[in-house]
């Protein structure tokens, strides 16, 4: 267990996310805070981003920046000098991460060249699938070959670091197909792949196509299935399991989502963006009009705030924990462990769904697949009653 009391020389991980609502189509099973019909606002929009950093900034009141992720909506959808400019207006640390979400349709040789010398370290390709018929049942617009074609851009433009985003369980995929999907994206080597399981959420075309019973909805097997499959092909060619739904060659984490899984803190700047500062977390307006209207009037664009109760920030980080490689600390050991939690873990590593290792559990890949109902299970036995602080370990 780390030593509370050690010193550190590395600065504490503060991320900023900024939000790029922007897109020229909505995927179908998109429930995100984006338009396809505002581009005319993107000038003014990098305006409003880049005076609001300047004032949350000004006199140095936020630490500098360990990590950058511009996400959306389509980032890419900014131009070099567009996102030059809002990156140039937060104050980095050194080596600080910058990551930016992309389309592959919306990026060229041109663009990506100037991402990288406007100071991006980082990319994340939607990809989804590289199977045509799955691309379409999911809304897409790219093509699988425009995937190839990004991502020699990005390395010829000199990023190092590349993630790849993919779904399973469209309907109309098989096994078969997201094995090809896999194959593909390895014989892009990136250094990152994200993969998830599909989701319907209510207010999408996707919804809408359920319920007219144009498409099946996702199947749970189906998709534990290609989990299973994700996992082994990914490990096999030297990809880490490190969150429930992320896989990285060694060292190659994304360092900024790992500050939302540690509970950290990080800057919303943008409409619909969401923070976080020592237990209060707090979200923009929800419309670019909105944002722009209070940074205009000089305004905070904070649309509301939570602040967690140490209750609730302990059941959170051991929940966010608890999906990591790492696992996460339990209460299992001292002069009075609890008999309820400890019978529940020892039934739980019984079962094959956690390894335990002294205070520490990790889940294991059968154990990710009821990741939810794990939690919730163990929380109800007192899982985060008392926490160890991440700080502290």
């Amino acid at each position: 267990m780390r030593n509370p009391d050690a010193t550190d020389a590395r600065p504490r991980p503060y991320g900023v996310y900024v939000h790029v609502p922007f897109c020229t189509h909505r995927c179908d099973y998109c429930d995100f805070a984006t338009w396809t019909d505002r581009e005319h606002l993107i000038d003014d929009y990098v305006d409003a981003c880049v005076t609001d950093l300047g004032r949350r900034y000004a006199g140095g009141a936020l630490p500098l920046a360990t990590t950058v992720f511009f996400g959306g909506g389509t980032p890419s959808l900014l131009d070099a000098s567009q996102l030059g400019r809002i990156l140039d207006a937060i104050p980095r640390g050194p080596g600080a991460e910058v990551t930016i979400e992309c389309n592959p349709d919306a990026v060229d040789a041109e663009k990506l060249a100037g991402y990288r010398a406007a100071g991006a370290n980082r990319l994340s390709f939607g990809v989804q699938s590289m199977a045509a018929h799955v691309l379409a049942s999911l809304g897409r617009t790219h093509r699988p070959e425009n995937v190839e074609r990004a991502v020699r851009a990005a390395r010829d433009a000199g990023f190092e670091r590349i993630n790849l985003d993919v779904i399973y369980g469209a309907d109309g995929e098989s096994v078969a197909d997201w094995e090809l999907t896999l194959r593909a994206v390895l014989e892009l080597a990136p250094e990152h792949v994200s993969a998830y399981g599909l989701t319907v959420e209510p207010p999408t075309p996707l919804a809408a196509r359920v319920r007219a019973g144009e498409v099946r909805p996702p199947d749970d097997d189906d998709q534990a299935e290609k989990y299973a499959l994700a996992d082994a092909v990914l490990e096999a060619a030297g990809y880490r399991w490190y969150e429930i739904s992320n896989w990285a060659k060694p060292g190659e984490e994304c360092r900024h989502n790992q500050i939302y899984w540690r509970g950290g803190d990080y800057l919303a700047i943008g409409c619909a963006a969401h923070g976080h500062t020592g237990g209060r977390r707090w979200w923009n307006v929800r419309t670019p009009e909105r944002y722009l209207a209070a940074i205009a009037a000089g305004e905070d664009p904070g649309a509301g705030e939570e602040i967690l109760d140490p209750g609730v920030r302990a059941e959170e980080t051991f929940s966010l924990e608890l999906r990591t490689g790492d696992g996460t600390h339990l209460p299992l050991e001292g002069p009075d462990p609890d008999p309820e939690l400890l019978a529940l873990v020892s039934d739980l590593v019984a079962a094959g769904l956690l390894v335990r290792e002294g205070v520490r559990v990790v889940l294991t890949p059968t154990g990710r697949l009821m990741a939810n109902d794990l939690t919730a299970r163990l929380l109800n036995a007192g899982a985060a009653r008392p926490f160890i602080p991440a700080g502290t370990r």
